[in-house]
């Protein structure tokens, strides 16, 4: 692999491991604010209406953001029926194959998070309820986990090709 690949690939898996282990605070976040919101109601009979749409918000960054990182160290789900039957060499082949698959959906996944958080921004977007949030933040993290996702994506390209040739890049 050329030395430009190597570095693409180191970078990458270092930012995306960075931000994986930095999300995973934010499920203790999100638990806190629940049990915040649990302790107001039962104690002072306050409901909060913030709670639950925060609590999706920090939900959807925790599991957008902590894609890239669960794939880089191989912890998605996989159906193996005949893949584990392969030799490394042919399944590092059908990875680069499939992920080929998943490079263009994220894509236009990405096109699509562009324009959505273009339009949260430009024309103000609030969610509809009783707290009315502004929308552009978690838009906005949505599209950078798509394209934390998409920089993984092609690093575990590059890592799948060069174990194809037999020559891992580590």
């Amino acid at each position: 692999m050329p030395n430009a690949a190597k570095v693409f690939v180191r970078y990458v898996d270092a930012l995306n491991y960075r931000v994986g282990r930095a999300a995973m605070y934010l499920f203790f976040v999100m638990g806190a604010i629940l049990l915040y919101s649990t302790a107001s109601r039962v104690f002072f009979g306050v409901p909060i209406s913030w709670v639950l749409e925060m609590s999706q918000f920090l939900l959807s960054a925790y599991y957008l953001l902590g894609g890239a990182y669960t794939m880089q160290l191989g912890q998605h789900v996989r159906m193996d029926l005949a893949y584990g039957a392969l030799s490394p060499k042919n399944r590092a082949v059908t990875d680069a194959i499939t992920i080929l698959f998943v490079i263009f959906y994220l894509a236009v996944l990405l096109g699509g998070g562009i324009s959505s958080t273009n339009y949260a921004i430009v024309y103000g977007q609030k969610n509809y309820s009783a707290w009315s949030p502004p929308l552009w933040p978690i838009k906005s993290i949505m599209t950078i986990g798509i394209f934390l996702m998409l920089l993984q994506c092609i690093s575990t390209f590059l890592k799948d090709i060069a174990a194809a040739r037999g020559k891992p890049i580590e």
